[in-house]
């Protein structure tokens, strides 16, 4: 079985890598407080259904089509900050939904509050060990194929239980993203912090949404 390895760079690249994570974070954390007053204005707005499927649907063209092309040029920020700004409004209905329950708020900040635990539990976790996930690529593709197929069943089985398993199938296998990117940083491997913030971006999204499935599952009443 893979065990994970340690991480060795010189000088230089060291130098580089933590230029990568600096900027990485840096715009991980503007990109996720754009999508959330992007999710506030889209609550108060009362968006339907319809309109965030249209606006997840613009947002994976722009991170399939788009940005590939633009990636390493200032439009790429450009057009980080409009993905992110979809993919933050099209929670409109999802965070109503969950808001008007009872617990909503609170089922709501401890979403939050463990996704934030999630995230910075792990990568703090690789940036402390330098240990090496990059054996970890096949498992990942395949779970997230695997989950990918289990959702798009689910929308017509309609099983809550399956529902839940595929939740926390997900969370488990975006926590592991986030360790295989973060260390995909670095060892070098990835080096361009946009293309990085969004993968960590669609970590931090994913995990948020499927704990928010699973606290509503288990507060319902």
């Amino acid at each position: 079985m893979n065990q994970p390895s340690t991480i060795n760079y010189s000088a230089a690249s060291k130098l580089e890598t933590n230029k990568v994570l600096r900027n990485t974070y840096a715009l991980l954390s503007m990109t996720l407080f754009t999508s959330a007053i992007a999710a506030f204005f889209a609550v108060v707005a009362g968006i339907g259904s319809l309109a965030s499927i249209g606006m997840m649907v613009a947002a994976m063209i722009i991170v399939f089509f788009v940005l590939p092309k633009s990636i390493n040029s200032s439009m790429g920020l450009v057009w980080t900050f409009v993905f992110t700004s979809l993919m933050g409004a099209s929670l409109g209905p999802l965070l109503s939904a969950y808001l008007q329950f009872p617990q909503g708020p609170a089922i709501v900040m401890q979403a939050l509050g463990m996704t934030g635990l999630i995230f910075f539990g792990l990568s703090g976790y690789v940036l402390t060990t330098k240990k090496d996930f990059s054996f970890m690529s096949g498992f990942l593709m395949a779970g997230l194929i695997v989950v990918v197929v289990s959702m798009l069943l689910n929308l017509f089985l309609q099983i809550p239980m399956l529902s839940l398993a595929i939740s926390g199938a997900a969370v488990l296998l975006f926590s592991g993203f986030i360790l295989y990117d973060t260390s995909n940083i670095l060892n070098g491997n990835e080096t361009n912090y946009i293309r990085a913030t969004i993968s960590m971006y669609l970590n931090v999204f994913n995990i948020f949404v499927h704990l928010l499935s699973i606290l509503g599952f288990l507060n319902d009443d």
